[in-house]
C-alpha cells in the first residue's frame, strides 16, 4: 500500500499538469483498468502474499522467471502476437528449470 500511496503525489500533479481530465470511457479503456487494478494490484500482491506465506522465499522468486513465459503467453492470447520456435524453446527451458527449483526435496546448497 505504501508504494501506491507513494506515487499518488507525484503522479497525480503530473496528470494535473499534463492531461485535459476528460476520461474517454471506451471498452477498451475499462478492460486496461480493470485489468491494472484487480490482477495488476490486488490479484498479483495477494499472490504474492500468499506464497511467500505458504512456501520458501527461494521458491517464490524462482517464481518470477515464469513472468516473460506467462506475458508472452497472454500477448499471444489476448493480441495474437506470434510466439517464434525460439521463444516456445525459451520458455520450455525456464518452465523446466522453475520446476526443478521449486520441486518437493529441493535444497540449496551451503555455501562454503
Amino acid at each position: 500500500a505504501a508504494q501506491y500511496c507513494g506515487a499518488l503525489v507525484p503522479l497525480a500533479l503530473l496528470s494535473l499538469a499534463t492531461e485535459n481530465r476528460v476520461v474517454e470511457w471506451a471498452p477498451a479503456f475499462i478492460f486496461a483498468l480493470g485489468w491494472l487494478v484487480l490482477v495488476l494490484s490486488i490479484g498479483a500482491v495477494g499472490l504474492l502474499m500468499y506464497l511467500i506465506r505458504n512456501q520458501s522465499a527461494a521458491g517464490t522468486a524462482s517464481l518470477f522467471y515464469l513472468v516473460p513465459a506467462v506475458t508472452s503467453i497472454i500477448a499471444w492470447f489476448l493480441f495474437g502476437e506470434t510466439l517464434q520456435p525460439v521463444q516456445l524453446l525459451g520458455m520450455a527451458i525456464v518452465m523446466g528449470a522453475v520446476a526443478l527449483a521449486t520441486r518437493r526435496g529441493a535444497r540449496p546448497v551451503a555455501a562454503k
